[in-house]
């Protein structure tokens, strides 16, 4: 069962979930760190098809969407930057 089944099958944990994730978003820190992404974005939009990816060094570039999203599947580890 994976998360989205499971938050799906069980409405407390779902609630509890949504609660923290308000809070924890809605911190400054998250705050910020969202307002430089939409910065960088708007400075360098994306093309179609394409994503904005963290390098390991931090910088962000673009880069194919399917690429991007395959590279961080199970573990969530990159080995291919």
């Amino acid at each position: 069962m994976n998360s989205s089944e499971y938050f799906r099958n069980n409405p407390e944990a779902r609630k509890k979930k949504n609660a923290y994730n308000k809070e924890y978003h809605s911190t400054p820190e998250r705050r910020k760190y969202r307002a430089a992404l939409n910065k960088a974005n708007r400075a360098n939009p994306s093309p179609k098809g394409m994503d904005k990816s963290h390098t390991k060094s931090g910088k962000l570039v673009n880069e194919a969407s399917s690429t991007n999203r395959a590279r961080n599947g199970k573990g969530g580890k990159s080995s291919k930057k």
